[in-house]
């Protein structure tokens, strides 16, 4: 071989391997992205089962009406296969499409703002190159006057939202911080866990203010606070959104989904990070105290059986198999009813709804067998499910007000849509 013939040779060989490295670095890339998405629960709004994956439609209900989730595949016609990255980046952190179109806050840009540019490279990376296009076109979203009008979401941008980075928390460690980060902005907590204010706008951003994170409202369903989680351990938090399920508690309502498609797929160092930083934003304060006696009262009266009360009754025949005349369950499997946030949740809707339409568990590949809860609408009258949730609100340690009929009632009209 001519010596031009081997420093040809030599460039081609060079060329070939820097190649590979820039393939390995896109693939690289593009698994990360995959996770960014994974943590910014994006399937779960935009997926829908028997649909392409991020091909959109999925019917989010607001107090505004209706609002449909969009085609976030790399489609050019129905997706965002024509954005810059610069334009994907301003939908997903201020809500504004390349057409100038502003996006409702059912998308959670507002907690997205803070995402850092790493990451929304990353995703962007993703979406684009390791998402399949798809040409599906999810109904339009179309409210009724004046919410129709989405130029008026520009001024509630200005009121509401801010363009400031995350901010690390001031003598935190990493790993706090790392949580903090994640629950402030991809993981969009807030967004559920935070009250809202007359705007419908989180009422905090961020944990400077004590409002962040302290429990809201979700389609009647309340929603507890994250601060502190004072009846749980750090280990059981991370359990929970790795497996949908603790010794103590199940998922349920709008949760589900969240461990389903997003905190199930995180990394343990993830999961041990978001419970790190919400037991400091409570200052981890002790579990409240349990009314032993009163809950010993409802044990041994159940137990014996004799001169029940209706909703006594009703509990033995339908729940006590698997949540037990103590009202602890089993751990791991059956959630406990002694002193758990959904019995004793101020807005019964949540207990009720579950009674009436059932739970199920999501399965995850740390727990992958799905528990189910019949529901009891079919057998059950509204007044016998008000005396059963009104004995579950009041046994044991629970003294929460009493249900009645006509909240039953209301809450199986929502079933029937």
């Amino acid at each position: 071989m001519t010596l031009k013939g081997l420093l040809l040779a030599n460039v081609l060989l060079i060329s070939g391997g820097y190649a590979q490295l820039a393939q390995a670095d896109d693939a690289a890339l593009i698994k990360q992205g995959e996770y960014i998405s994974r943590l910014g629960d994006c399937g779960a709004c935009h997926s829908l089962p028997g649909k392409p994956a991020f091909s959109g439609g999925l019917a989010i209900e607001s107090n505004l009406g209706t609002i449909y989730s969009t085609n976030i595949t790399p489609d050019k016609e129905h997706g965002i296969g024509r954005y810059s990255e610069q334009q994907f980046s301003d939908a997903v952190r201020k809500g504004v499409l390349p057409d100038g179109k502003r996006l409702y806050p059912a998308m959670p840009y507002p907690d997205y703002a803070k995402i850092s540019d790493a990451d929304m490279h990353a995703l962007y990376a993703y979406f684009m190159q390791g998402v399949k296009p798809s040409a599906e076109q999810p109904p339009e979203t179309d409210l009724s006057f004046p919410f129709s009008q989405r130029w008026g979401m520009r001024f509630w941008n200005w009121a509401f939202t801010s363009d400031k980075p995350f901010k690390p928390l001031d003598g935190a460690s990493d790993e706090v911080n790392r949580g903090a980060y994640l629950v402030e902005s991809l993981g969009h907590c807030g967004s559920c866990h935070t009250p809202r204010g007359l705007g419908m706008n989180e009422k905090a951003m961020d944990s400077s203010d004590a409002k962040f994170l302290s429990g809201g409202s979700l389609n009647g369903w309340e929603v507890p606070s994250l601060r502190g989680l004072p009846r749980w351990t750090a280990q059981e938090t991370v359990d929970y959104l790795q497996t949908g399920r603790n010794d103590k508690a199940a998922t349920g309502g709008e949760m589900t989904s969240v461990v389903e498609h997003s905190t199930s797929w995180m990394t343990p160092a993830d999961l041990q990070a978001i419970s790190a930083y919400l037991k400091f934003l409570g200052g981890n304060p002790a579990v409240p105290a349990t009314d032993d006696k009163a809950a010993s009262a409802t044990e041994a009266k159940l137990t014996t059986a004799k001169n029940l009360s209706e909703g006594e009754r009703l509990y033995l025949d339908n729940c006590g198999a698997c949540h037990f005349v103590t009202g602890k369950g089993a751990p791991g499997v059956f959630p406990q009813l002694d002193g758990a946030t959904i019995v004793n949740a101020s807005d019964p809707t949540g207990l009720i709804h579950t009674i009436l339409a059932g739970a199920q568990q999501p399965s995850t590949a740390k727990a992958p067998s799905t528990l189910a809860m019949p529901g009891f609408a079919h057998r059950l009258s509204d007044e016998e499910v008000a005396q059963l949730a009104t004995f579950i609100r009041q046994g044991w340690s629970n003294k929460a007000d009493a249900v009645t009929a006509s909240q039953v009632e209301k809450v199986r009209k929502t079933l029937q849509h």
